[in-house]
């Protein structure tokens, strides 16, 4: 995919990059397979209260439902028909039909084609975004849309450009180096994908300008040390002076910035190696 440059026509514009939208096939969502959200009230409570900072507006959308079981399609080959834009995530998505004529929605590869073929299949080949579980796949390949627990469907490794990489299958487990460089164990049985999620340069999109980011209903954030004392511990005094505390804090007086906050430890087991920031910044 590539990226476009816009015309420096106003200083938003300058260093504004956007999509081409070129691997797209079309337009318009498949009907059956959209559904209306509920109507949105910026984030806030019945008091009117605001419950998720930073959020505001919305365009109106539809939200395409979109199959990460598989499971129900069993050895049932499929092919593409269309590669649309999906505005509820980054990457882009596919509808496929399938023989017994059952039309689903599901999360592009980034080489995926019109008429391209796919299967979900314990013994599938090993084809880009082809489905199987996941002891089947040989070391080094990459996957995504990876199926933690067995049976409950893809939950990680969607977004756009993302895969994981295969590194050892040992016993009745294999090992799995996730995108944020974490190791973890994941059951032979569980599925995979294999491939890379499509839209891979969305990370190099510039948004340019602050209005963009409305558009995508992000509200502005600033420093806590720019605020009052009463809006943030860090807050007062004038300009941007040290915070005045010995560590960081939350706007609710919490410790933040290097501290551990996963709250799961009975899933610690399944995890070899903890996420490096370092790779994740490459």
């Amino acid at each position: 995919m590539a990226l476009k440059k816009y015309k420096p026509t106003t200083p938003g514009r300058r260093q504004m990059t956007g999509y081409t939208f070129e691997e797209l096939t079309t337009s318009k969502p498949h009907k059956a397979l959209t559904q209306s959200l509920r109507k949105k009230h910026a984030w806030r409570n019945n008091t009117g209260r605001i419950t998720v900072r930073h959020q505001w507006g919305w365009h109106k959308q539809a939200y395409r439902v979109i199959d990460f079981h598989y499971i129900d399609k069993l050895d049932i080959p499929a092919k593409i028909e269309t590669i649309e834009y999906d505005p509820f995530r980054t990457s882009y998505i596919a509808l496929v039909c399938y023989r017994d004529w059952e039309r689903r929605y599901v999360t592009a590869h980034k080489d995926m084609k019109v008429w391209d073929e796919m299967i979900t299949s314990k013994n599938a080949k090993l084809i880009s975004w082809n489905r199987l579980e996941i002891w089947n796949i040989p070391v080094g390949l990459n996957v995504y849309n990876v199926e933690i627990i067995v049976w409950k469907g893809a939950s990680s490794v969607r977004s756009a450009g993302s895969s994981a990489t295969i590194l050892s299958q040992e016993w009745e487990y294999t090992q799995v180096k996730m995108p944020s460089g974490e190791i973890r164990l994941i059951h032979k049985l569980c599925y995979a994908t294999l491939g890379v999620v499509s839209n891979i340069d969305h990370n190099q999109v510039v948004i340019g300008k602050a209005g963009r980011s409305r558009w995508k209903w992000i509200r502005p954030t600033v420093l806590g040390k720019s605020m009052n004392p009463v809006d943030h511990p860090h807050g007062g005094w004038e300009w941007h002076s040290p915070i005045g505390m010995p560590y960081p804090k939350t706007p609710w007086g919490k410790p933040a910035l290097g501290v551990k906050t996963r709250k799961r430890k009975d899933t610690n087991k399944w995890v070899l190696r903890k996420r490096d920031w370092r790779l994740m910044k490459k």
